[in-house]
């Protein structure tokens, strides 16, 4: 039987390390790689071509969502695990959205995970029992400061989204754009186009955005509140 080749995109060294001890375990299973930032999560699969990415949510970068959202766009026949500390409903919401194959949350056994990889792989879906709650409840469109609805979201560029997430976690332009591989004015255009997208014409403005829909980590807060 062939096995099945796995990604991992996790930014802690030590959990991708935990991850991959215990799946190394299971005979049908093959991690190949090992992704840190949700940019490197991409071009890893355009690389290897997983059949299942593991991806955590709060990835720097590029978060795991807007990673995911590249993913099953680029590569239809990858399937996205998501795994994270926390079952919110937006994120729920936000991972069912974006055509993930499941979402645990990371106090999984290692059996389970694996049995969640074996699952999306055969063309199912798995999802942890208190997500699985969270999917059954009647949908709430999330809000945000300013009055912005989550579709807001969805009207932004991919490249628009990253940029929004590297002005939340603290870039200057410069340093955006050395990222990035684009000019200064180039991502000046992005910042003026976000802000007239999304009505909010303040850093602190956007980079509460960024919170609220989940593009950066909460532990953010702590810069601007």
């Amino acid at each position: 039987m062939p096995r099945i080749t796995v990604l991992l995109a996790e930014d802690h060294q030590i959990v991708r390390q935990g991850f991959r001890s215990l799946l190394e375990r299971e005979s049908d299973l093959d991690v190949v790689g090992e992704a840190e930032t949700g940019r490197q999560a991409v071009q890893l699969t355009r690389k290897l071509r997983p059949a299942v990415v593991v991806m955590d949510i709060a990835m720097p970068l590029l978060n795991g969502l807007e990673a995911t959202r590249q993913i099953r766009k680029d590569f239809p026949d990858t399937k996205v695990l998501i795994l994270s500390a926390h079952s919110d409903d937006a994120y729920v919401k936000q991972v069912a959205a974006l055509g993930a194959a499941g979402f645990l949350l990371k106090q999984t056994s290692s059996h389970i995970l694996a049995t969640a990889i074996r699952e999306v792989q055969a063309g199912k879906t798995f999802f942890s029992a208190p997500v699985s709650k969270s999917l059954r409840k009647p949908w709430q469109k999330p809000r945000v400061r300013g009055g912005q609805s989550g579709k807001t979201i969805n009207r932004l560029s991919s490249r628009e989204v990253e940029v929004l997430q590297l002005i939340a976690e603290g870039r200057p332009n410069k340093q955006i754009a050395a990222e990035l591989g684009v000019s200064f004015k180039t991502v000046d255009k992005h910042r003026q186009h976000l802000m007239c997208k999304l009505d909010i014409h303040d850093i602190a403005g956007l980079t509460r955005y960024a919170i609220a829909q989940g593009i950066t980590e909460s532990t953010v807060r702590v810069t601007i509140l």
